[in-house]
C-alpha cells in the first residue's frame, strides 16, 4: 500500500530548483510512477508527511508563521525577475 495517496485537489505551485543524489532521483521517479503522479507531487507530499510528524518543528512553526523563503536579489518589486541587463540599467538610472 502506498504511503502517498494520489492527489484529490490542486494546489498553487511555485518553481524550486534543487539537486538530488542519483539514487534518490531514481527512487523519486520510481515512486511517482508507482502511484501515477508527477515527481513534483511526490516531493510535496514527502515534505508534508515527514515534516508534519516533527512535533518540535510544528511547535516552533506555530510561533514563527512568517515566510522564510529568501528573496532573490534581482527580483523586481512585482516579484518577477529582471532580465540580465536590467539590474545594471536600473542602477545607472538611480
Amino acid at each position: 500500500m502506498a504511503l502517498i495517496k494520489p492527489r484529490t485537489r490542486g494546489k498553487r505551485l511555485v518553481r524550486h530548483r534543487t539537486r538530488l543524489d542519483w539514487e534518490t532521483n531514481e527512487t523519486l521517479y520510481a515512486y511517482a510512477h508507482f502511484i501515477g503522479e508527477p515527481t513534483e507531487y511526490v516531493i510535496n507530499q514527502v515534505i508534508d508527511t515527514v515534516l508534519g510528524k516533527d512535533k518540535d518543528f510544528l511547535l516552533w512553526r506555530a510561533d514563527h508563521q512568517g515566510s522564510f523563503v529568501p528573496r532573490h536579489p534581482d527580483a523586481a518589486p512585482n516579484g518577477r525577475h529582471r532580465p540580465a541587463g536590467a539590474k545594471a540599467a536600473a542602477a545607472a538610472s538611480s
